[in-house]
C-alpha cells in the first residue's frame, strides 16, 4: 500500500514511526507499513463461496459449495498460531466473507488473542444488526468493494442492484461506529468513475479510500488488456493526487491509498521533488521504511482450504497447508527455495527492476503480475509505468 495521504499531503512523518519503536506490534494501524520487523498481515480466504459474480474476482468464486474450507476449530487454530507468531493484523476475506455463520466468533477470537481484524466484503450483505454485533465485537475497520457509481459498479459485480445494496451496507457500518472504506479496482471501463467515488466519499462522509491497481489473477487474468496504459496510470495517480489534496486543504482530510504498484511510491516522491523538496526527503525516508512488495514476507494469504500462498493473488503458489503445520512454521522454512528468496527479492529481480534506482524502495513490484505475463517469476512488472529517465541511477 502507499499511502497518498500520507505521503504527498503529510499525514505521517518519519518520527511518527519512531516514536512507537518501528515494530508491528507497538504500532498503530495507520502506521504498520512502516514496520521494521515485517511481521505478516495474513489475508485468511475463510470462503471461496460468493452471492455476486465479479468480473476481476481473484479466487474466481461463485455462489456455490466448497469443499475443504477450514472449519470453525481449525480456523481457531489458525487464528492463535497467528497471533502468537506476532501477526498484527488478519483480514478476514472470500470469496464473501459474510456468507459464512461462523464469522462473528472468529472475529471475535482474533480480537481476544490480541490481532487487529478487518474484513473485505462487497457489503451487500451487511445488515443494521450485524454491524452492530462487529462493532461490539472490536473489529477494526471493513473495507466494501465499490468499482463505480449505480449501474457501473452493478456491471462489475455481475448482478443488478449490488451497488444500492452495498451502499446500504455501508451506511449501516457507519451508523455503528465501524470504519469503513472503499475498494476500489481500476481497469480502463471504470477510471472515469474515480471523481464521483472520491464525491461519494465526501458526501457520505466515509473516511478511507483505497485504489487498486489491477492484478492479473483469477477472473481478473482475463483482464489484461483493460489494464490502463502507463501513461493512463500516470494520469490516474496523478488525478488521486490532486483530489486528496484537495480535500485535505479544504479541511475534510480522508485517508487516501493505492494498493498492488509500487511504481506509485516513486512517482510521488518525483513529484514532490518539484513542489515541495523539503517534504520530498521525509517521503524518500518512509517510502525507505515500507521497504516496498511484501509479498511473502510481510503479507501472506491462507485460502479457504488451507494452502497458503504469498499474497492472496499469487494462488498458483502454494508453500503449505495449515491443516499439516502452523503457518507460522510453514513461514519460517527455510528449505522453500521460491519463499526464502521472496524475502529478499531484490537479490533476483531481472530486467529494468534489476537496474532500477528504485529498487531499495519498490522490492521489484508485483512478482504474481510479472509472472503471469512473463511466465518468470523474476522478470520485470509489466505495470511499473516509471520512464527510463526516471529509474536511470544517478551517477
Amino acid at each position: 500500500m502507499i499511502g497518498i495521504s500520507k505521503l504527498y499531503c503529510g499525514g505521517v512523518e518519519p518520527s511518527d514511526v519512531l516514536r512507537y519503536g518501528g515494530e508491528s506490534k507497538d504500532l498503530p494501524s495507520h502506521l504498520l507499513q512502516f514496520s521494521s520487523d515485517k511481521r505478516p498481515v495474513v489475508v485468511w480466504n475463510l470462503t471461496r463461496r460468493c452471492n455476486l459474480k465479479c468480473v476481476h474476482c481473484y479466487s474466481s468464486s461463485q455462489n456455490v459449495r466448497y469443499a475443504d474450507e477450514l472449519d470453525e476449530k481449525q480456523g481457531r487454530a489458525l487464528l492463535k498460531d497467528l497471533a502468537d507468531y506476532g501477526a498484527p493484523v488478519v483480514l478476514f476475506s472470500g470469496g464473501e466473507p459474510f456468507m459464512r455463520r461462523d464469522l462473528p466468533e472468529l472475529v471475535g477470537y482474533a480480537v481476544e488473542r490480541g490481532m487487529r481484524a478487518v474484513i473485505s466484503t462487497n457489503g451487500t450483505l451487511i445488515t443494521p444488526a450485524q454491524a452492530r454485533i462487529y462493532a461490539s465485537i472490536g473489529l477494526s475497520y471493513i473495507g466494501v468493494s465499490l468499482d463505480g457509481i449505480g449501474k457501473v459498479h452493478d456491471k462489475f459485480r455481475g448482478v443488478e442492484g449490488a451497488f444500492d445494496a452495498a451502499m446500504r451496507g455501508i451506511r449501516n457500518c457507519l451508523d455503528a461506529g465501524i470504519k469503513v472504506g472503499i475498494r476500489f479496482t481500476v481497469t480502463r471501463a471504470n477510471v472515469d468513475q474515480v471523481p464521483a467515488i472520491f464525491d461519494l466519499a465526501e458526501a457520505e462522509d466515509i473516511p478511507r479510500l483505497c485504489f487498486y491497481h489491477l492484478v492479473y489473477s483469477g477472473r481478473g487474468s482475463e483482464l489484461i488488456n483493460e489494464d490502463l496504459a502507463h501513461e493512463e496510470t500516470r494520469r490516474l495517480i496523478d488525478l488521486v493526487m490532486d483530489r486528496t489534496r484537495g480535500l485535505f486543504d479544504r479541511g475534510k482530510p480522508k485517508e487516501v491509498l493505492t494498493v498492488d504498484n509500487h511504481a506509485d511510491g516513486p512517482y510521488i516522491y518525483l513529484r514532490l521533488i518539484r513542489e515541495d523538496p523539503d517534504r520530498a526527503e521525509e517521503v524518500l525516508r518512509l517510502l525507505r521504511m515500507n521497504e516496498g512488495n511484501n509479498s511473502g514476507r510481510g503479507i501472506g494469504c491462507v485460502s479457504w482450504d488451507g494452502a497458503v500462498h504469498p499474497d492472496q493473488f499469487w494462488r498458483n503458489v502454494v508453500f503449505g497447508n495449515v491443516k499439516d503445520r502452523p503457518f507460522s512454521e510453514i513461514w519460517e522454512d527455510p528449505s522453500n527455495e521460491l519463499l526464502r528468496k521472496l524475502k529478499v527479492k531484490k537479490r533476483y529481480v531481472k530486467g529494468r527492476c534489476a537496474e532500477c534506482r528504485w529498487l531499495d524502495i519498490c522490492a521489484g513490484n508485483f512478482r504474481a503480475r510479472a509472472e503471469a505475463v512473463t511466465g518468470d517469476v523474476w522478470a520485470e512488472d509489466p505495470a511499473c509505468y516509471l520512464r527510463d529517465d526516471e529509474i536511470t541511477k544517478e551517477e
